[in-house]
């Protein structure tokens, strides 16, 4: 799974390393220390962020490095010997408990969309911040003794994570008569892994859109995406008294 991620970021890479060199081709021996300056360069005359340049830059970094391996090109000319990657850390957000009871009681037929992306928003938040992918890829099969567990596929860190009355209210809604292969959400629909890949990167578009309209409806000024990573085990715990 983790390859077609990748892919998707190559892609992404060489769609505006081409912009960026006015369509011609770009080799590797071009790639050097005073091209990743002007490329810089060019990345934040657009507007863009530092963050959003790193992404890029460890991206290239990447394939050169793949390059180096398969002796494409030699070491001597690699281009990050000098050269930086800089980051800035983003704001840290904690969505607060009000806004949570709210989307809790927020009154959804189940036919409406954003019925179901309020459960996978909680259910995101309650099982510490899964990843949108994560929750996608989850089966019946993690649900052990009451609990779930699950490795994230970005750092390969285990979960274990106790199922709350919450929790499980959310997720007796989606197991029904499903076997233990089967996905608990109704997110990937297809059979392969770059299929499903690519369902879940469609559906978490649609899903992102959803939150800011549950945002919209629950007066939450928050972008509710920015929190799902960032969660809250006070508020959590809290959790517990809502009714």
């Amino acid at each position: 799974m983790e390859r077609y991620g990748n892919a998707n970021s190559y892609y992404a890479i060489t769609k505006i390393l081409r912009k960026f060199n006015q369509g011609n081709d770009l080799k590797f021996n071009e790639l050097n220390y005073d091209f990743l300056k002007k490329f810089e360069e060019f990345h934040y005359s657009r507007g863009n962020s530092t963050n959003g340049l790193a992404v890029y830059m460890k991206t290239i970094r990447a394939i050169y490095n793949k390059a180096i391996k398969s002796g494409i090109i030699s070491k001597e000319a690699y281009p990050f010997t000098n050269y930086r990657i800089k980051t800035t850390p983003t704001e840290k957000r904690a969505i607060d408990i009000n806004s949570i009871k709210s989307i809790l009681m927020l009154k959804l037929e189940e036919t409406d969309l954003l019925f179901h992306y309020r459960n996978f928003f909680l259910a995101s938040y309650m099982l510490y911040g899964i990843s949108f992918i994560d929750l996608a890829f989850l089966k019946l099969e993690n649900i052990v003794d009451n609990r779930i567990k699950f490795q994230r596929r970005k750092t390969a860190k285990p979960y274990d994570i106790k199922i709350t009355s919450q929790l499980n209210e959310i997720l007796s809604f989606y197991i029904k008569d499903k076997e233990k292969s089967d996905f608990i959400f109704p997110v990937i629909k297809r059979a392969t892994y770059e299929l499903q890949y690519k369902d879940v990167l469609w559906a978490r578009k649609s899903y992102n859109k959803g939150l800011k309209q549950i945002a919209e409806i629950c007066n939450i000024e928050q972008r509710l995406t920015s929190y799902v990573s960032r969660h809250s085990f006070a508020t959590q715990a809290m959790l517990q008294d809502v009714p």
